[in-house]
């Protein structure tokens, strides 16, 4: 089955579409040790509520991919999620390949990339291992940050009409090209949720990260056609992670 095929199966298995963000504050380095831990815990308590889990920098750098994460990996497998490598990948092909590559051999089932590298000798590599090994690809084309209309909001010109057109409608037209198993945009702008929902139509799932500390609503996302919910600090940073994905999921059960 496709990663796309997975994670529908078990958010519907488990009726919820959050997908939690593991991100933690800088640590010094006598305090590392506590990152994992305080992982794990977190993981086990909100399981009940998630259907997937996306790591990024913020563990991979302190706990080493193959050493603290991949053992994170190995739960997040054993209590029936997926997880999922924000590694924004935006290098030539070779060496996007080189990171899938490394990233699936610690047990990753998708990667996220950024387009804004192209596809030949760009991200058509990526896409290849990944399909080879029966992972995911899924494509930012917006955004959470206040900033992101610097990059994936500016006016460019479409090659192949010559119509000026935003680069996030761009992007998501290049994610149904290359069959992307999703794409990411931002909570906090559930108007581009909606324009882009129109152009990717079922093909290509939305997840949708910036709920709650950067402002994004979780039942306006879900409204404006986002699929999956990406949350991170709401939770981890949170008195009572549980209680916080709990009351999630009732707020996404009232839209």
């Amino acid at each position: 089955m496709s990663f796309k095929g997975k994670i529908q199966e078990v958010a519907k298995s488990k009726k919820t579409p959050i997908i939690l963000a593991l991100d933690f504050p800088f640590e010094p380095q006598e305090n590392r040790n506590n990152i994992l831990i305080k992982a794990q815990k977190i993981l086990k308590s909100v399981n009940p509520y998630i259907c997937g889990v996306k790591i990024n920098h913020h563990l991979t750098l302190p706990l080493g991919t193959f050493e603290g994460v991949q053992h994170l990996v190995q739960q997040i497998h054993n209590q029936g999620l997926l997880a999922i490598m924000d590694a924004k990948v935006n290098d030539i092909g070779a060496t996007n390949q080189t990171i899938a590559e490394y990233y699936f051999a610690a047990g990753f089932d998708a990667i996220i990339a950024n387009p804004f590298v192209g596809w030949e000798e760009g991200l058509k590599p990526l896409f290849n291992v990944s399909k080879q090994l029966n992972r995911g690809v899924i494509l930012l084309t917006y955004m959470s940050h206040k900033g992101a209309s610097e990059g994936y909001g500016q006016t460019i010109i479409d090659p192949a009409t010559g119509q000026q057109t935003p680069q996030y409608i761009q992007f998501a037209k290049k994610a149904v090209q290359w069959s992307s198993d999703g794409v990411v945009v931002g909570a906090t702008y559930p108007e581009k949720i909606s324009e882009i929902k129109k152009i990717l139509g079922d093909k290509v799932a939305i997840y949708s990260p910036g709920v709650g500390t950067q402002g994004g609503a979780a039942q306006l996302a879900v409204k404006s056609g986002a699929d999956y919910l990406i949350v991170g600090r709401e939770i981890t940073l949170a008195d009572d992670p549980t209680a916080a994905a709990k009351r999630l999921i009732m707020a996404i059960k009232e839209n």
